[in-house]
């Protein structure tokens, strides 16, 4: 199908969706509340307005750099522009509907453990003087500031699949799967996890910055994904080689540098708990770098700079629950642990089982947020340097992670493969063999990214 007609398609999809969404469900951690009480500090205000701004640095240019570079030339700029391309239709999409099911208003107590309402549709109802709750009494942000950092996070985690379907699914495809994706898969986790009245967060499940609500939903969705698509042209036969990892390498510092906004960002106020998030951020990344190299050694290969940033982003996807979950000295096991199973699933589990995760979505945000789901649970207790009360025992904490893992896992899947059916019944997933192997830059966009 040509391009214009498929992203008419997109746009009628997307039209279409604007219409469907009916009235309203759910209520979020971070509750609107107008009492009298709760007053809004300019420095909180402040310090989450630049903590949006990095995790949209984290997305462009950072992840469109990370997966461009990754990728062989000729799909370089069909990476970068469906990384950006989605991120914007997530940032209109959760004004139009996500955000009011993932933290609007509740209408219904059976549908409450799992998903909102319809009540802030458009941001009906949401001022200028609107203000949500923070974790301290007394202190509030204007929900505008949380909107809008919570959306950079929707954005980011649904580009993050690309990353599972480099080089062989169609931009149009890929459009029309990020809005239903977004609608049934990230609105119901975020709500689970992060929303007062939530099925996870009720049980008391720790996920700072979104171990299971990014990570794990974006890692296993891209799994399932490439599963679905199957392999491309030529894999496992042919080299897939890096094109460039200087943009690979600049493009992690651009993450690693992001990444504060989205954990510190995560406390929701300039506070002693932003500053733990921040050096748990320093350090598990720090650590996880170098323990990946150190496994390269290992192994008999030399320490790569591939291996070094694949650490780096494995340490900042285990961290991110356990962020303000954990003390530094915890983040730096939990962080080298993570590299060193992030390695073996990458680099032994996947050659083996023969599956092309094109960019190891899945080997590095998948099994990386598992590991950090599940370990924050260790981490997070006192004994261990951790901020928890020790009031939970391990083995109780443990379970809350184990289910809310789970349900992700599950949750995920499904929701991915009924995307995928969808957007192929409409446009199609791949492109013509001839096409695929010309690359996606000139097919889908009529583009090169570099004139030789």
């Amino acid at each position: 199908m040509k391009p214009g007609r498929a992203l008419g398609r997109v746009s009628v999809f997307f039209l279409f969706g604007l219409c469907l969404a009916g009235p309203a469900a759910a209520q979020d951690a971070a509750e609107t509340t107008q009492a009298v009480a709760a007053m809004v500090d300019k420095g909180d205000t402040a310090w989450m307005m630049v903590a949006t701004l990095l995790v949209l640095l984290m997305t462009l240019p950072g992840l469109a750099l990370f997966y461009g570079g990754l990728v062989r030339a000729k799909n370089m700029l069909s990476v970068m522009t469906q990384v950006g391309a989605v991120a914007a239709l997530a940032m209109l999409a959760w004004i139009g509907w996500v955000y009011s099911l993932a933290f609007g208003p509740d209408t219904s107590e059976t549908l409450k453990p799992f998903i909102a309402g319809t009540g802030k549709l458009f941001l009906s109802g949401v001022m200028p003087d609107s203000i949500v709750a923070t974790f301290s009494d007394g202190v509030a942000l204007p929900e505008y500031s949380f909107i809008a950092f919570q959306m950079t996070f929707a954005a980011i985690t649904v580009a993050l699949i690309v990353g599972g379907v480099a080089e062989r699914l169609k931009f149009g495809a890929m459009m029309i799967f990020a809005l239903i994706w977004l609608t049934i898969v990230y609105a119901p986790i975020a709500h689970m996890v992060w929303a007062a009245g939530g099925l996870f967060f009720e049980m008391g499940a720790l996920d700072f910055a979104g171990g299971t609500v990014v990570h794990i939903n974006a890692g296993v969705s891209a799994l399932v994904a490439c599963l679905i698509l199957g392999p491309r042209v030529g894999f496992p036969r042919e080299p897939m080689l890096p094109h460039s990892m200087t943009l690979t390498m600049v493009g992690t510092g651009l993450l690693w540098v992001g990444w504060f906004g989205f954990n510190a960002g995560s406390a929701l106020e300039a506070n002693a708990s932003a500053a733990l998030a921040m050096i748990n951020t320093f350090a598990a990344t720090a650590a996880a770098g170098l323990a990946w190299m150190a496994a390269e050694r290992l192994s008999g290969h030399k320490p790569s700079a591939l291996g070094f940033c694949s650490g780096i982003i494995a340490g900042l996807v285990a961290v991110t629950p356990a962020a303000g979950n954990s003390g530094p000295l915890g983040a730096v096991v939990l962080g080298a642990i993570a590299s060193l199973v992030c390695y073996l699933v990458v680099t032994k589990l996947k050659p083996r089982l023969r599956y092309d995760d094109s960019l190891d979505a899945f080997g590095i945000h998948g099994v990386g947020g598992i590991i950090g789901a599940i370990g924050t649970a260790i981490v997070y207790q006192p004994g261990l340097g951790g901020p928890g009360d020790g009031s939970v025992p391990v083995a109780s904490q443990l379970l809350v992670q184990l289910a809310a893992v789970g349900v992700t896992i599950v949750w995920a899947a499904i929701g991915t493969a009924i995307a995928l059916l969808i957007a192929k019944a409409i446009v199609g997933l791949r492109p013509e063999r001839d096409a695929e192997l010309e690359g996606l830059d000139i097919t889908d966009h009529g583009e090169r990214a570099y004139n030789y």
